[in-house]
């Protein structure tokens, strides 16, 4: 043999065994995304068919590059054929399908890829995980699907060995046609309500909190991939975790119960013999099978007791951990057909019946879990999903101390790597199916086209429904994050939808998990109180949160959300910077709206949720800047006061309350606690401050000390030290208690109202909580600002600045700490924010996670803020600036 003959065979040995460590590594299927090199056109300027675009001979000169996964709007947007529409007014620039007709908007779509046809059993396959609305797929001059392809809810799968080019090289192309019900985007929720006639999202019609989304997300809006099988392909593995007891979070565990099954398909035309196995924490569980020739079989592999486990908890109560589930079927139990991979949360969803408050509570591996929720529309209305986007999403919630995001029925199943996110933040999950109480026919409504009769019997295709219902349902049950169905938003699905899916379709592909018929069901929340079991969604006066009792399992209850000055700047335009002013009662024309704001404003949706009277007591805003300062005020003062108003009543009026909404798809003015461009406003921080785990509080009403624990342990030896601060720093120590406190629950201190008000009624003062352990180490730092006796803050008007020491130092790449300290025998260094800026843009950078914002240093005290970032490559660093209220800025350097 030669050297070169020789030298030939090893690249190849070696070629091949990179091949096959990549297959042993991956941690899916063997498969890869088609997300890139896609070309558009309208199908109005394309005469051929299907079988001749997808001929490799057909020339795609002039074809534009599309997105994918994306929509035909996204794809507009990046070849610059419209405006960006989630700035100013530029929304009303694009032509709406409505009035444009639905051709428009349809378009071809094609890709070319490498793949070869397999040997032996090998297979071939294309997948799509969502088309919105309609399609027919071609590849090589053949049709791909032979039965209708609808529904932006359904994943498909085509296999497409026989289809696939001699060459190895493949053209795909597909049309993708609109909704077939577009709806009238009338300015009602969800338009004319017709879009809820579709099985697809009904936010795109526009609602309270959006306009609408001119081409209602039309296109292939989500992965595209090939996928590589022996004879036989695994799919759709559901793993099943029971943890029965009583548990804590850390510690020797019990077993626990685990039940793993999977679908195997044989595409052959012989029986095929071999083993179903997976491996998990070291087990390693077996099934031998025989599958009939050309069959489907779901097998179930025998239950294992999982030894000592490592339990999946939610945020705020244990750890996150997660185990690898690899799961694999082996011809003649040595040949590697197919195997995917499940991250798998070890723990168990229960709920209970609380007779006092008459609502549902939820237990997590037999622990009560006291929800403090948010509610999620989408990440971005105009489904431009990515990993790094959700991960950054899902951790702002963890970091405001919530527990459980619920996904509005509006929109749609979660995507898979929303769930991903939440698994790693402990973020359980109440999932809501397609249906609202505005468009499916709750209400009389005069902006929707039909009456409620036949808006009750929407969608047009039941059977549809149901069919996206079930394999959304395969395609999220995995995660440990989800732990609540819902049949719709504050309406149940017709009973032919919902007896299905509630009775036969949820036991058989789930069975695991709470089922409420609707959003504010009298089984989850029991409506003593009338109205619709929701809201209210305006500022409150802080006081109501504790004195009004409200309903027992709020699964909606909001208020304001407008960010900063550098907020408002990314989506209108300077001259539309003018700040809404109100219009007292007895100043306003009959119907008429109690503040005058801008039209750019009114068209990202402030009024209706603004701020009204609530700025004036710190003063008549002097212009954009200065009301966007004292919203900030507005905006913490109110979730901390929802959430410990609700905290203060745990277990006794109240087992959870879930904020409405925690953010926005799209540059809205409404409840956000942080804006579209991932910048927190004092909405997170002053929600983080109430929802903390252990946290203690003042109440307005009868100014009563409390201390919540919402722990499992109970605490012992937690000091309470309460102090005020008049304008100028002087304090007036109230008390310095012991504290102990059980497990999961609140507890009454003393009242102090009688002093506090003393001492505030001049110009209002500062009081200050804090929770010490037995090492003096600060546990809970809590501050208010009080008003005087009229109501006002007058003394913030008159407070003078107080200089803070700054520095900052690199930790590690990506994490500065900032070290700040108020001098003695000063004033309070009020509601100071820290922002890490583009030293040369002098621009926030975005996004950042700081572990508290919008604080107050007391006189005499230090503090240190840990900021984390994703740094670009090869960026210098940043610098640090610092405002507080007083409008004093700062700038430092981080020193490497």
């Amino acid at each position: 043999m030669s050297k070169t003959t020789k030298f030939r065979l090893l690249k190849m040995l070696f070629s091949l065994l990179i091949v096959l460590a990549t297959f042993n590594q991956s941690s899916a299927q063997d498969q890869y995304e088609l997300n890139s090199g896609w070309l558009c056109m309208p199908s109005t300027k394309v005469k051929a068919k299907g079988t001749e675009i997808s001929n490799a001979t057909f020339s795609l000169s002039g074809w534009k590059k599309a997105i994918v996964p994306g929509t035909v709007l996204t794809t507009m947007l990046e070849n610059k054929e419209v405006p960006d529409p989630f700035f100013g007014m530029n929304n009303k620039l694009i032509p709406d399908i409505y009035d444009t007709g639905r051709d428009y908007y349809t378009y071809w779509f094609t890709k070319d890829f490498k793949e070869a046809i397999p040997g032996a059993d090998g297979q071939v396959w294309l997948k799509f995980r969502g088309i919105n609305y309609s399609c027919d797929i071609f590849l090589n001059g053949k049709k791909v699907n032979d039965k209708p392809f609808k529904g932006m809810y359904l994943r498909k799968t085509f296999n497409i060995t026989s289809l696939l080019s001699k060459s190895g090289t493949n053209r795909l192309a597909v049309i993708v046609y609109p909704p077939d019900e577009v709806g009238n985007p009338n300015g009602g929720q969800g338009g004319d309500g017709t879009i809820a006639k579709g099985v697809a999202h009904q936010y795109t019609a526009g609602w309270d909190w959006i306009r609408p989304i001119r081409d209602r997300n039309t296109g292939i809006w989500d992965k595209v991939y090939i996928e590589r099988t022996g004879g036989v392909s695994l799919d759709n593995p559901h793993v099943v975790t029971l943890v029965p007891g009583k548990r804590e979070a850390s510690g020797q565990q019990q077993p626990a119960i685990i039940k793993v099954s999977a679908e195997l398909k044989n595409t052959t035309g012989k029986p095929v013999t071999g083993n179903l196995v997976y491996t998990m924490g070291g087990q390693k569980v077996t099934k031998s099978v025989t599958l009939k020739p050309n069959s489907t079989n779901e097998i179930n592999l025998p239950e294992l007791s999982f030894a000592n486990p490592k339990l999946w908890w939610p945020a705020g109560y244990g750890k996150q951990d997660l185990y690898a589930l690899k799961i694999s079927f082996l011809e003649k139990g040595t040949k590697l057909c197919d195997s995917q991979t499940v991250n798998v949360g070890i723990r168990e969803i229960q709920t209970e019946w609380n007779v006092t408050t008459k609502s549902k509570e939820i237990l997590v591996n037999g622990q009560k879990i006291f929800i403090k929720g948010g509610n999620w529309i989408i990440s971005d209305a105009m489904l431009r999903f990515t990993d790094a986007r959700y991960d950054t999403e899902i951790r702002y919630h963890r970091d405001m101390n919530l527990n459980l995001i619920r996904i509005w029925g509006g929109a749609l199943i979660e995507r898979p790597e929303f769930y991903q996110a939440c698994d790693k933040y402990g973020m359980l999950v109440l999932q809501d199916f397609w249906m609202s109480g505005d468009c499916n026919g709750r209400w009389e409504d005069p902006m929707k086209l039909e009456d409620q009769w036949k808006r009750r019997k929407y969608p047009d295709d039941h059977h549809l429904f149901l069919e996206s219902a079930t394999d959304m349902i395969k395609m999220v049950r995995n995660h440990a994050s989800l732990a609540i169905w819902c049949g719709g938003n504050e309406i149940t699905p017709p009973d032919d939808i919902l007896i299905p899916l509630r009775d036969s379709i949820l036991p058989k592909l789930d069975g695991t998990r709470w089922f409420i018929d609707y959003s504010n069901s009298d089984s989850m929340s029991l409506n003593t109180i009338g109205g619709n079991g929701d809201g209210p969604y305006t500022i409150q006066d802080v006081s109501t949160f504790w004195k009004d009792r409200t309903f027992p399992f709020n699964s909606e209850v909001g208020s304001v959300g407008v960010g900063d000055l550098e907020s408002l700047e990314r989506f209108i335009p300077k001259a539309n910077l003018i700040a809404p002013v109100y219009v007292a009662p007895e100043k306003r024309e009959a119907k008429g709206p109690s503040e005058k704001v801008d039209s750019v404003w009114d068209y990202h949706n402030y009024l209706g949720v603004g701020y009204e009277q609530h700025i004036l007591p710190y003063g008549k805003p002097a212009d954009v800047a200065d009301f966007a300062k004292k919203a900030q005020l507005v905006n913490y003062d109110q979730y901390r006061g929802l959430m410990e108003g609700f905290s203060a009543h745990m277990w006794e009026w109240y087992t959870g309350v879930i904020i409405w909404k925690t953010q926005n798809p799209w540059t809205s003015m409404r409840g956000q606690m942080y804006d579209y461009y991932l910048d927190p406003n004092a909405c997170l921080f002053g929600l983080r401050s109430g929802s903390e785990p252990l946290h203690a509080m003042y109440n307005p009403v009868d100014g009563m000390l409390m201390v919540v624990n919402n722990g499992f342990k109970g605490k012992q030896n937690i000091m309470l030290d309460a102090r005020v601060f008049d304008m100028d720093g002087k304090e007036t120590s109230l008390t310095k208690v012991f504290c102990f406190l059980d497990p999961a629950s609140t507890k009454k201190v003393m009242s102090v109202k009688k002093i506090v008000d003393e001492l505030s009624a001049k110009k209002g003062s500062f009081l200050s909580l804090q929770l010490l352990d037995e090492n003096k180490n600060l546990l809970s730092n809590n501050l208010y600002w009080l008003a005087d006796s009229k109501g006002g803050y007058s003394g913030l008007n008159s407070l003078k600045g107080s200089a803070l020491k700054m520095t900052a130092k690199q930790l590690k790449s990506g994490q500065i700490e900032v070290s700040l300290s108020n001098p003695a025998n000063g004033p309070v260094s009020f509601f100071n924010r820290v922002s890490l800026v583009n030293a040369q843009t002098k621009k926030r950078v975005l996004p950042v996670f700081y572990d508290d914002n919008y604080f107050s240093i007391l006189p005499g005290a230090d503090k240190k803020i840990i900021i984390d970032y994703q740094p670009e490559k090869g960026a210098a660093l940043p610098v640090i600036t610092l405002t507080n209220y007083v409008g004093q800025e700062q700038t430092v350097q981080i020193n490497p």
